[in-house]
């Protein structure tokens, strides 16, 4: 019995004594975290009293923000082939993300068609490539106010003769894989009252089985298009304007119709902290002038 109670008084004493000394840092502040419903509690020996959230703290501990950009967009997301240096828009706001959450950011080049299972797959953080928010989409991530909004055109050769959307009637036209481009075409060829619009089905519609007044080509990105347009495979390429204006090269043209505003913004998994950090990011850079400076500094008016 003697010998419990001594026993008992021992604990007694450690747990006091490691009480006294537990968390405490270099700087001499306590700092005490705990992950309770999915976000980590940090409270100061000032007694301030902050909450972040298990994703965004996962990255701060990393160091790196990883980001899905595009590679060959000029003004959004560019690769200089010499250097590796990135630039655009896209680029500007991924840094100033990274800036926010104090870390380093690091740069995958993505398509339309890999953008979203590399960030459902955790390889990335969140997307910033001239990703077009859909209310589709948004069932499936997070998307912050949009930063910029585009239109959808058509490229062609001269050499064609294609003007208009109704000369595409009956031609083969280049777009990206997983992007929204054949489906806005057909859209708009159904209002302009050029094909029937039968069978059209804005939640199922398949570029690979569409046949109605125009057919489409898919692609994994946007130079196999060029080329393919350049070599006769395809008599058109569509995509978003700001997107085509690099592959418009002397004997190039736009047709005479732009339409499907596309709005772009930053794409988080859904429900995740980062999504709340990106908003506020693009919100303050909307209120300040900074967004209008950055698509100036772009070549993107």
């Amino acid at each position: 019995m003697k010998k419990r109670f001594l026993s008992a008084v021992l604990a007694g004493v450690l747990t006091f004594m490691l009480a006294g000394c537990g968390g405490q840092g270099e700087s001499g502040k306590t700092d005490q975290v705990s992950a309770a419903g999915g976000a980590s509690e940090v409270v100061s020996s000032e007694g301030t009293e902050t909450e972040v959230a298990a994703d965004v703290q996962a990255i701060k501990d990393r160091g790196v923000l990883r980001v899905g950009v595009k590679n060959a967009v000029m003004g959004f997301g560019y690769e200089d082939p010499l250097t590796g240096e990135y630039s655009g828009i896209e680029i500007e706001l991924a840094k100033a993300l990274a800036e926010k959450l104090g870390v380093e950011v690091e740069f995958t080049a993505v398509t339309a068609a890999t953008r979203t299972e590399l960030l459902d797959s955790g390889d990335i953080d969140c997307v910033l490539a001239t990703f077009t928010i859909t209310d589709e989409r948004k069932e499936s991530w997070d998307f912050t106010t949009p930063y910029y909004t585009d239109h959808v055109t058509v490229l062609v050769e001269d050499a064609k003769g294609l003007k208009s959307l109704g000369d595409l009637v009956g031609t083969t036209v280049g777009v990206s894989s997983g992007s929204t481009s054949a489906k806005s075409l057909v859209k708009a060829m159904i209002e302009e009252g050029l094909i029937s619009g039968d069978g059209f089905d804005e939640e199922s519609f398949d570029p690979a089985t569409w046949t109605e007044g125009v057919k489409f080509q898919q692609y994994d990105d946007y130079p196999t298009i060029s080329t393919a347009l350049s070599a006769g495979e395809v008599d058109a390429f569509c995509v978003d304007k700001s997107i085509l204006a690099i592959y418009k090269t002397e004997g190039r043209s736009y047709i005479d119709a732009e339409f499907a505003p596309q709005e772009y913004g930053i794409a988080t998994t859904k429900g995740s902290g980062l999504s709340a950090v990106a908003e506020e990011l693009v919100s303050d850079y909307l209120a300040d002038g900074t967004i209008d400076k950055l698509i100036a500094e772009n070549g993107l008016e």
